[in-house]
């Protein structure tokens, strides 16, 4: 399989790839059905593939498209590995591993980040007794840049008023202020929505199914979008122990960990669903795994531009097809250079990974 073609043209597809490699490899396989339906009126749902090996004690988990538009380089990724599985780097013992396609099969098949009620998943994850309202400081500010009336969207307009912003404050202040998670604007971006979405509801039943019996999880998400050109960082949005730090260290560089709470933190997050994952088990790492495509300021202009055709557009309209065009090029580029780079650098951490938790954990003396 090519770089090319591992990467799927619309969920659809993606979804009909990943349950024919489940047959393949002889993975067991479920579907999660959502309520929504897709731009063809096909039904949507977040599909599981298992390798279960019984006595495994460890279990990887590699999901995609919790951020919908992501999952044209996240369904890569993992249609990449399972075609590696089925030929030279099949093993007969390893851990067990989950594959989850599709965290938002709504957003990925209409390529809008966020979910049907405009929610972004990776904010939706608050832990029992945290309320679902609040937003930043500055955020309520901010809104009516982030999220403009019909008269209001000029792109031009915005860097102009970000750039000031960035220049005011710094480029921190303007990431924890807008990407933070924020609950008393639903149309507007990073909206963390009234109550747990479907995804987080299937995962709340599902997923400690997925991981019983096991000591020890490293899940790696994958999202796309965040950082320099075709490099890539992983973000722990939970606090981890010293030894689950030295056993990370183990296999991925230290520069690629980036640690999202605490005095080095460039901003924090509500809702992640690493803090959530945290406490299904004892040792569970979830790794945000972000590769990264174009300038945030750009980025931030596309999922600006998408929203506002969304809610003030309509479907069939020149200008909200623009939008969406944008917006996957923003997260899933184009460029056969990167599609090359991040597909080969996030196959060898997952085989990484693999290679990981197949050995007995590293203590220290």
């Amino acid at each position: 399989m090519t770089p090319q073609d591992a990467f799927p043209p619309d969920y659809a597809t993606s979804r009909e790839r990943f349950r024919r490699a489940a047959i393949r490899l002889n993975w067991l396989h479920e579907a999660h059905a959502i309520a929504q339906a897709g731009p063809g009126g096909e039904a949507l749902s977040i599909d599981v593939a298992r390798a279960d090996a019984r006595d495994a004690d460890t279990t990887l988990i590699v999901s995609s498209g919790l951020h919908g538009v992501e999952g044209f380089f996240g369904a890569a990724v993992q249609l990449a590995l399972m075609d590696d599985f089925a030929t030279i780097r099949a093993r007969a013992a390893r851990p067990r591993i989950v594959f989850v396609h599709a965290l938002n099969p709504y957003g990925f098949a209409w390529r809008r980040r966020v979910n049907e009620d405009n929610v972004d998943l990776n904010r939706n994850f608050l832990l029992t007794g945290e309320p679902y309202g609040g937003s930043p400081a500055g955020y309520a500010a901010l809104d009516p840049l982030l999220n403009p009336s019909r008269a209001g969207n000029s792109a031009i307009g915005f860097y102009l008023q970000a750039a000031l912003h960035v220049a005011r404050n710094g480029m921190p202040a303007l990431k924890q202020s807008v990407a933070a998670g924020q609950y008393d604007f639903p149309r507007g971006l990073f909206y963390g929505g009234a109550g747990p979405a479907q995804t987080t509801r299937i995962l709340h039943e599902h997923l400690p199914r997925w991981v019983a019996g096991t000591r020890r999880v490293v899940h790696i998400d994958l999202h796309s979008g965040l950082g320099r050109w075709a490099t890539y960082r992983l973000l722990l949005d939970a606090p981890i122990t010293s030894e689950q730090r030295l056993a990370l260290h183990m296999w991925c560089s230290k520069e690629t960990l980036v640690e999202t709470e605490g005095d080095a933190a460039e901003y924090s997050v509500r809702g992640g669903m690493g803090r959530w994952a945290a406490t299904l088990a004892a040792d569970y790492t979830l790794l945000v795994a972000e590769f990264g495509t174009y300038h945030p300021l750009r980025v931030l202009a596309g999922m600006r531009a998408e929203n506002h055709a969304h809610h003030w557009s309509t479907l069939d309209s020149a200008g909200t097809q623009q939008a969406k065009a944008w917006l996957t090029e923003l997260f899933c580029p184009a460029s056969p250079q990167w599609r090359n780079s991040v597909l080969t650098q996030a196959v060898d951490l997952v085989h990484r990974a693999l290679a990981a938790l197949s050995e007995p954990r590293v203590r220290r003396a």
